[in-house]
Protein backbone atom coordinates (compact mmCIF):
# COMPACT_ATOMS: atom_id res chain seq x y z
CA UNK A 1 0.00 0.00 0.00
CA UNK A 2 1.27 3.54 -0.91
CA UNK A 3 0.12 6.44 0.39
CA UNK A 4 0.46 10.12 -0.96
CA UNK A 5 -0.44 13.54 1.04
CA UNK A 6 -0.30 16.30 -1.69
CA UNK A 7 -2.59 19.60 -2.79
CA UNK A 8 -4.46 18.58 -5.36
CA UNK A 9 -4.31 19.89 -9.03
CA UNK A 10 -7.29 21.72 -10.56
CA UNK A 11 -7.39 19.76 -13.20
CA UNK A 12 -7.54 16.96 -10.69
CA UNK A 13 -10.69 18.68 -8.59
CA UNK A 14 -12.86 16.54 -10.06
CA UNK A 15 -11.94 13.74 -8.27
CA UNK A 16 -12.94 15.76 -5.31
CA UNK A 17 -16.41 15.91 -6.56
CA UNK A 18 -16.28 12.68 -7.11
CA UNK A 19 -15.65 11.76 -3.58
CA UNK A 20 -18.14 14.44 -2.13
CA UNK A 21 -20.56 12.82 -3.42
CA UNK A 22 -20.66 10.80 -0.40
CA UNK A 23 -20.44 14.52 1.76
CA UNK A 24 -22.93 16.59 0.73
CA UNK A 25 -22.13 16.28 -3.03
CA UNK A 26 -20.08 19.74 -2.70
CA UNK A 27 -18.44 21.25 -5.81
CA UNK A 28 -15.12 22.68 -6.52
CA UNK A 29 -14.23 26.20 -7.63
CA UNK A 30 -10.75 26.35 -9.47
CA UNK A 31 -10.18 29.97 -8.50
CA UNK A 32 -11.01 30.18 -5.12
CA UNK A 33 -10.50 26.94 -3.32
CA UNK A 34 -7.30 24.55 -2.76
CA UNK A 35 -7.90 21.00 -2.25
CA UNK A 36 -5.49 19.09 -0.02
CA UNK A 37 -5.76 15.03 -0.36
CA UNK A 38 -4.45 11.61 0.79
CA UNK A 39 -4.25 9.11 -1.76
CA UNK A 40 -4.28 5.07 -1.27
CA UNK A 41 -2.52 3.20 -4.08
CA UNK A 42 -3.64 6.29 -6.16
CA UNK A 43 -7.12 6.72 -5.11
CA UNK A 44 -8.45 9.24 -3.22
CA UNK A 45 -8.96 8.83 0.35
CA UNK A 46 -10.19 12.35 2.94
CA UNK A 47 -9.80 15.36 1.75
CA UNK A 48 -9.48 19.22 3.11
CA UNK A 49 -10.54 21.99 0.89
CA UNK A 50 -9.41 25.65 1.86
CA UNK A 51 -11.73 28.41 0.84
CA UNK A 52 -11.05 31.97 -0.59
CA UNK A 53 -13.58 34.48 0.64
CA UNK A 54 -13.53 38.04 -0.21
CA UNK A 55 -13.06 38.62 3.55
CA UNK A 56 -11.15 35.42 4.65
CA UNK A 57 -10.41 31.97 4.63
CA UNK A 58 -12.72 29.24 5.23
CA UNK A 59 -11.56 25.33 5.52
CA UNK A 60 -13.94 22.53 5.08
CA UNK A 61 -14.86 19.38 3.51
CA UNK A 62 -12.65 17.65 5.61
CA UNK A 63 -13.76 13.98 5.10
CA UNK A 64 -12.58 10.65 4.59
CA UNK A 65 -14.58 8.00 2.27
CA UNK A 66 -15.75 5.62 4.39
CA UNK A 67 -14.03 2.95 2.90
CA UNK A 68 -11.14 4.48 4.06
CA UNK A 69 -11.97 5.37 7.76
CA UNK A 70 -10.25 5.14 10.66
CA UNK A 71 -6.76 5.42 9.27
CA UNK A 72 -6.24 9.44 10.35
CA UNK A 73 -6.48 10.48 6.90
CA UNK A 74 -8.98 13.60 7.58
CA UNK A 75 -6.41 14.57 10.05
CA UNK A 76 -3.65 14.19 7.90
CA UNK A 77 -5.22 16.40 4.87
CA UNK A 78 -5.83 19.51 7.50
CA UNK A 79 -2.42 19.04 8.60
CA UNK A 80 -1.15 19.13 5.23
CA UNK A 81 -3.40 22.37 4.48
CA UNK A 82 -2.63 23.78 7.87
CA UNK A 83 1.01 23.70 7.14
CA UNK A 84 0.56 25.28 3.06
CA UNK A 85 -1.65 27.90 4.72
CA UNK A 86 0.04 28.78 8.47
CA UNK A 87 0.44 32.21 7.70
CA UNK A 88 -3.14 32.60 7.14
CA UNK A 89 -6.26 32.88 9.88
CA UNK A 90 -8.76 29.80 9.21
CA UNK A 91 -12.13 30.30 9.98
CA UNK A 92 -14.39 26.73 10.46
CA UNK A 93 -17.76 25.25 11.05
CA UNK A 94 -16.94 22.16 13.56
CA UNK A 95 -19.15 20.13 14.53
CA UNK A 96 -19.62 20.35 17.84
CA UNK A 97 -18.31 16.54 18.93
CA UNK A 98 -15.38 17.38 16.66
CA UNK A 99 -14.39 20.75 18.81
CA UNK A 100 -11.51 18.41 20.77
CA UNK A 101 -10.09 17.35 17.33
CA UNK A 102 -10.13 21.31 16.04
CA UNK A 103 -8.53 22.37 19.24
CA UNK A 104 -5.22 19.84 18.85
CA UNK A 105 -5.12 21.33 15.75
CA UNK A 106 -4.69 24.91 17.02
CA UNK A 107 -8.23 26.52 16.31
CA UNK A 108 -10.31 28.03 19.29
CA UNK A 109 -14.30 28.61 19.81
CA UNK A 110 -15.24 32.37 18.69
CA UNK A 111 -18.63 33.88 18.45
CA UNK A 112 -20.33 33.93 15.62
CA UNK A 113 -20.06 37.52 15.35
CA UNK A 114 -16.10 37.19 14.90
CA UNK A 115 -16.57 35.17 11.45
CA UNK A 116 -15.79 37.37 8.64
CA UNK A 117 -19.47 38.22 7.11
CA UNK A 118 -19.30 35.98 3.73
CA UNK A 119 -18.14 33.10 6.03
CA UNK A 120 -21.01 33.42 8.94
CA UNK A 121 -23.40 33.93 5.76
CA UNK A 122 -22.96 30.17 4.88
CA UNK A 123 -24.91 29.22 8.32
CA UNK A 124 -27.86 31.83 8.05
CA UNK A 125 -30.26 29.13 8.14
CA UNK A 126 -28.98 29.04 11.77
CA UNK A 127 -30.60 32.02 12.49
CA UNK A 128 -27.77 32.87 15.01
CA UNK A 129 -28.23 29.94 16.74
CA UNK A 130 -25.30 28.24 15.60
CA UNK A 131 -25.33 25.47 18.71
CA UNK A 132 -28.60 25.00 17.91
CA UNK A 133 -27.54 23.51 14.17
CA UNK A 134 -24.11 21.20 16.20
CA UNK A 135 -22.04 23.56 14.64
CA UNK A 136 -18.89 25.73 16.36
CA UNK A 137 -17.52 28.67 14.77
CA UNK A 138 -13.78 28.26 14.94
CA UNK A 139 -10.75 29.97 14.50
CA UNK A 140 -6.74 28.93 13.88
CA UNK A 141 -4.81 32.25 13.71
CA UNK A 142 -1.86 32.64 11.48
CA UNK A 143 0.98 31.20 12.80
CA UNK A 144 3.74 33.49 13.54
CA UNK A 145 7.13 31.61 11.89
CA UNK A 146 5.17 31.27 8.99
CA UNK A 147 4.01 34.25 9.09
CA UNK A 148 7.43 36.26 8.87
CA UNK A 149 8.61 32.95 6.71
CA UNK A 150 9.50 34.90 2.48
Amino acid sequence: MTVEVRELKPEEFFLAEKLWEEYRDQKADKVRERIFGIFEDGRLAATARHTLHPDGVEMDCVFASEKYRGKGYARVAVEALLKACASEEIFIHSTLVLIPFYKKLGFVPIPEDDLPRTIRERFLFCFGEMAGCNVCPMVRVKQPEAATTP
